[in-house]
């Protein structure tokens, strides 16, 4: 029987990053590092900026979620967690209007894992902290190997209950709209293969990532109107929207609609409609995930063949 090796903790941190700007952040913001830290959180992190300027300081990183416009900050410290940090991130975190709050550190103290669960407790469910460990081990004398592991994260389910409770009867009906919607549409594998499931909330849109950071697909149901949608959400990119209408023709024939051709001060849309809807009858609610399954897949080829 051939030996095996030993996994021993690299206590040290700053024997491999010295320093936490100039070392950590640098090494975190590469996008294999940054893959690493999103599939431990399940947020898929976009860099936008390192040592990103909030009034007279700077937040370590500053991202946002591919297929959102949720913001984030991530806040390094290569040492126990303390006041001043802690501090910071909720500064930061207002200076930048960030929805995801990620603290990462050396270790977390007791007082301070409790300050991260209270947050998490008595913020809505649009804003999320995340208070994450990272360790560094080796096998023998390997290449050390990094590993994130979060001793806080947002009680997503619990908020979204306690947010149901005053809620009104149609942001109730949405939220059972979309998590019916998903229970649907990730059942079909072709589906549940070209997208990830996202957490159902009581609003009128659900997004989906289509790997692209300038756009993706957003799902909208209106009980006043009576429609389901489905769009091109581009963020803010009015080249890439003029690239699309520049194929107006084409795209329209391609899904055998007449689109919806929005522009606004920043984010530009380009929306498919399914009128006469009745979200009261829960009936047809298969008919209206077909078609917005149908319809999502179909957007996503666009945007690959135009994009």
């Amino acid at each position: 029987m051939s030996s095996l090796g030993r996994i021993t903790r690299i206590e040290d941190l700053r024997s491999i990053w010295p320093h936490e700007a100039r070392d950590f952040s640098k090494w975190l913001a590469k996008e294999e590092n940054l893959t690493l830290l999103s599939d431990e959180i399940g947020i898929d992190i976009v860099l936008e900026e390192l040592e990103s300027a909030v009034g007279d300081f700077s937040v370590d990183l500053y991202a946002r979620e591919e297929g959102s416009s949720r913001r984030i900050i991530i806040e390094n410290q290569l040492e126990d967690t303390n006041h001043d940090h802690l501090g910071k991130i909720i500064t930061y975190a207002s200076g930048k209007g960030a929805e995801v709050i990620i603290w990462i550190v050396k270790h977390a103290r007791d007082e301070h894992r409790q300050a991260i669960e209270w947050l998490n407790q008595h913020t809505d469910e649009n804003i999320g902290f995340f208070l994450v460990e990272i360790e560094l081990w080796r096998i023998n004398d390997s290449i050390p190997a990094p590993k994130f592991n979060v001793v806080e994260r947002p009680n997503d389910w619990a908020k979204t209950m306690k947010a149901a409770g005053g809620l009104s009867e149609t942001k109730k009906l949405q939220y059972e709209f979309w998590q019916a919607f998903c229970q649907y549409a990730f059942g079909k594998a072709d589906f549940a293969q070209q997208f990830s499931r996202r957490k159902a909330l009581p609003q009128h849109w659900y997004d989906l990532s289509i790997g692209s950071s300038a756009c993706h697909v957003g799902l909208t149901v209106n009980t006043v109107k009576k429609t389901i949608g489905a769009e091109i959400y581009i963020d803010d990119d009015k080249a890439l929207f003029e690239k699309y209408k520049s194929r107006k023709q084409e795209i329209e024939a391609e899904l055998n609609t007449e689109l919806i051709w929005r522009v606004a001060a920043k984010a530009c849309r380009i929306l498919a409609v399914n009128k006469g809807i009745d979200l009261q009858c829960r009936e047809k609610w298969p008919e209206y995930f077909e078609w917005l399954c149908i319809m999502t897949c179909k957007l996503r080829e666009i945007t690959k063949q135009y994009g």
